[in-house]
């Protein structure tokens, strides 16, 4: 009896072992997949951090300003940010492009079409084509969202490797907020110079339609302007935030808490 009864101990520390065991290796598991649906997936998928830290934002030799419904408040942008109203997403199903407006219009009446300007403002050594002073059929650039030097020409097949990001996209904007815009209102932010940057293609139709809690540039240098700017498109529109939204801006100021928000003018 007496052996049997110590077998039996010796059995149970076993299985209580196990059994902790297992416990441990649960919660780290479940930690390690709560890390990678936050930060990790972006960690898994940054790039270089000696790319650009900004992005050009307005040229007033000539480009001339977009109305915005409210002025970006100046400051900190984690400040700013903890300002924007949180809540859940309104419908998508109503959404279309021209909600927004026609493609690149001449919105700052400056004689060119808003994707131009944009081109002229990002590009380094911007070439016109003949006979045009608006029309960029030529340019390179340190690509903020890659971090790599890329080479724009215009034609059929090559113009879309880079194109115009907005840096809060319109579909996200149509569920935070912009359905209760006026038309004139949606055409400015469409088209204003702070919601525009001139990106790598592929990595622009990665981002799609996300924001900060599913899309961040592999350039890790630029992450705090991005968002900064992100923010100050949504303060100027009067858009909201999710909360997954508001703490993936959070985590990303957080390593840059002096980070200002960003204006056109």
């Amino acid at each position: 009896m007496t052996a049997t009864w110590a077998a039996y101990r010796r059995a149970r520390r076993r299985s209580v072992q196990a059994w902790t065991i297992l416990a441990v290796g649960a919660a780290a598991l479940l930690g390690a997949l709560g890390w990678f649906f936050t930060a990790g997936q972006f960690a898994f998928t940054a790039g270089a951090s000696d790319g650009p830290a900004d992005a050009p934002v307005f040229d007033p030799a000539w480009m001339k300003p977009v109305p915005s419904v409210h002025g970006v408040p100046e400051g900190p942008a984690l400040a700013v940010l903890d300002s924007l109203p949180v809540k859940g997403r309104a419908g998508k199903d109503t959404y279309t492009r021209e909600a927004f407006g026609q493609a690149w219009l001449d919105a700052d009446r400056n004689g060119c079409d808003t994707r131009n300007d944009i081109l002229r403002r990002d590009l380094e050594d911007p070439v016109f084509a003949e006979g045009s002073a608006c029309r960029v059929a030529a340019g390179h650039f340190r690509e903020p969202y890659t971090g790599k030097a890329v080479a724009f020409r215009r034609g059929q097949g090559s113009s879309a490797e880079v194109q115009i990001d907005h840096v809060v996209a319109l579909a996200d904007a149509w569920q935070k907020g912009a359905q209760a815009l006026s038309p004139r209102q949606r055409e400015s932010l469409a088209n204003d110079p702070l919601n525009l940057i001139a990106a790598d293609g592929p990595a622009n139709q990665q981002k799609g339609a996300g924001d900060a809690a599913t899309w961040l540039p592999k350039n890790k240098a630029i992450r705090c302007h991005y968002v900064a700017r992100q923010v100050s498109v949504k303060a100027a529109y009067g858009l909201w935030v999710t909360e997954a939204e508001r703490d993936a801006i959070r985590r990303v100021l957080g390593s840059c808490p002096g980070q200002q928000t960003v204006k056109a003018t």
